[in-house]
């Protein structure tokens, strides 16, 4: 009898960050209104951010990966991100490190961080020195530890603007996963030596690289699977192809707060639907299960990078095109 292939593992990851841009237009007294906007999605018909998201896998048995920004608490101490890391860990599911390095520039030149790094400020992570990121991941890391996390094995960039100083540095720190780079992104702020073909895990710069899933698009583009990005039946598509190809995993991106239209304080109710039919459709599909960095660390392998590709469906790319134009028409 032929032995019984393991799951692919699906990596569905929330980065679940306060908004630096609330700061900057209310200043920094705006905490609990930050919180309820950015991380727990409150709208007039209830929360639809990260509890949300978590108890939705729960109800499925599913296992979600959250990049905590821990850079918030530059501004309001731990406090802030032990109510963010808090319900992740109530719910059983994954923290991981995510740094969105603009909260420097908030947080002033008198913070002894911003002394470490000599005062340097940045959208990205990558505008940094080695021993300047090495600073930022060494005091990120602590923090999240100090909120209750258990010691981070995995890293994300903020605005996936990582690059290969970015991987030697948390190589360097212990850390031993990034998943910043983004084939199907192109021009974007990742700036890691990789190309659009490096879809599958791989060692690289002293970490392994595990990169974000993507599609091909009509016309040969790509597009990221990311949850405001592709379209629930794309997104399945893009599983199942993954799991018959024969890649050990495949990551999905959302965020804490994308279920909401945060300006207006309403829940967008295509988007969270999307989200609801990729957790369903996740815990009917054969071969393929939810994973963690921590339990189940991505694995290195070689395979035809024609492969790792779904092709383009241009009929749920022409439903998702109408899709995204009623989502933004009806809530912004």
């Amino acid at each position: 009898m032929l032995p019984i292939p393991p799951d692919m593992l699906a990596y569905i990851t929330i980065d679940t960050e306060y908004s630096s841009g609330m700061v900057r237009e209310r200043g920094p007294d705006c905490r609990a209104r930050n919180f309820a906007a950015a991380v727990s999605g409150q709208t007039e018909a209830g929360e639809y951010g990260l509890g949300y998201k978590l108890d939705m896998f729960n109800r499925h048995g599913h296992r979600g990966v959250c990049f905590v920004d821990p850079m918030p608490a530059l501004l309001w101490g731990v406090a802030a991100v032990e109510d963010v890391v808090g319900p992740i860990l109530e719910r059983g599911h994954d923290v991981q490190l995510h740094i969105h390095t603009e909260w420097l520039e908030l947080a002033g030149a008198v913070h002894p961080l911003a002394r470490a790094t000599g005062g340097a400020t940045g959208r990205n992570i990558k505008d940094f020195t080695f021993e300047q990121q090495c600073a930022l991941i060494d005091w990120a890391r602590d923090t999240l530890v100090a909120a209750g996390a258990a010691p981070p094995v995995a890293f994300r960039a903020g605005n996936y603007g990582a690059n290969d100083t970015t991987l030697r540095a948390l190589a360097h720190c212990g850390i031993g996963y990034d998943t910043s780079h983004t084939p199907g992104i192109a021009g974007g702020d990742c700036a890691i030596s990789l190309s659009p073909e490096d879809r599958v895990p791989l060692r690289h710069e002293g970490v392994i690289e595990v990169p974000i899933g993507c599609i091909a698009t009509v016309g040969g583009g790509l597009r990221h699977a990311q949850i405001t990005a592709l379209s629930a039946r794309e997104m399945v598509r893009a599983l199942r192809h993954a799991r018959d190809a024969g890649k050990p995993c495949f990551t999905m991106v959302s965020h804490s707060f994308e279920l909401v239209n945060r300006r207006r304080g309403k829940v967008n109710r295509i988007v969270r639907r999307r989200f609801e039919r990729l957790c369903e459709a996740v815990a009917r599909m054969k071969g393929v299960r939810t994973g963690t960095y921590a339990q189940d660390p991505p694995t290195v392998v070689a395979l035809d990078p024609a492969e790792t590709l779904a092709p383009a469906d241009p009929v749920a790319e022409t439903l998702r095109i109408a899709e995204q134009l009623a989502s933004n028409t009806l809530y912004g």
